[in-house]
């Protein structure tokens, strides 16, 4: 796992569950439901809409929206469900756009949370493509203090691999990371931290910034 972020993930998961009680707002109800799955969460939701997407439109309508939602397994009567399509549907068109959906579900970040972000992201990204790859970690990052690597089980690519699958969702490992797989992983972490401040120091000694 990767530094300092284990332990925020789980807190993360806990407040939600926490939080869910108390919340009436079905969107934020949707937000608590996939953060108590830890940071990549909400973009495991993505990817389950992504696969239904059959005719690749980036959209979905009401009865897609809610066939994501159960094969998710979220918590969602029908009234709910259409509450939350209402607020996404802005255009009354009765399709939602989903990489829209997604931004709005992620937990707001400040500017400078944000910054940070991508100054990580940037620092992983040695070849400046906006895709973070095994073939960019090994130019940053030492696989041979990984106590897998050490006891022999995993090679160099392997330790880097599964760095990766850190932040990408667990039904579609392709071990590229992109700004957006990022920042989500990011924002469900952030949710947990209160203080712009903290989350600074955490993200400097984490990346080393």
């Amino acid at each position: 796992q990767m530094p300092g972020t284990a332990r925020h993930d789980r807190e993360m998961a806990i407040q939600a569950k926490r939080n869910l009680s108390k919340t009436t707002d079905p969107v934020e109800r949707l937000r608590l439901q996939c953060l108590a799955r830890g940071s990549a969460g909400i973009k495991g939701l993505g990817r389950v809409f992504r696969i239904m997407d059959d005719d690749n439109s980036r959209t979905l309508d009401f009865k897609e929206f809610v066939k994501g939602l159960n094969d998710y397994a979220m918590m969602i009567d029908k009234e709910e469900a259409q509450e939350i399509f209402r607020v996404f549907d802005k255009d009354g068109s009765g399709t939602i756009d989903f990489d829209e959906f997604l931004v709005t579900l992620r937990p707001p970040m400040s500017k400078a949370r944000k910054e940070i972000i991508m100054q990580a992201f940037r620092k992983l990204d040695k070849t400046g493509d906006g895709v973070i790859t095994i073939e960019d970690l090994r130019g940053v990052y030492n696989a041979k203090h990984h106590p897998k690597y050490q006891n022999g089980d995993w090679t160099e690519d392997q330790v880097f691999r599964a760095f990766l699958d850190n932040f990408d969702s667990p039904y579609d490992k392709d071990g590229k990371v992109t700004t957006e797989e990022f920042m989500n992983y990011y924002a469900g972490v952030s949710a947990s931290i209160d203080t712009d401040v903290y989350f600074i120091i955490m993200m400097k000694n984490a990346w080393k910034l």
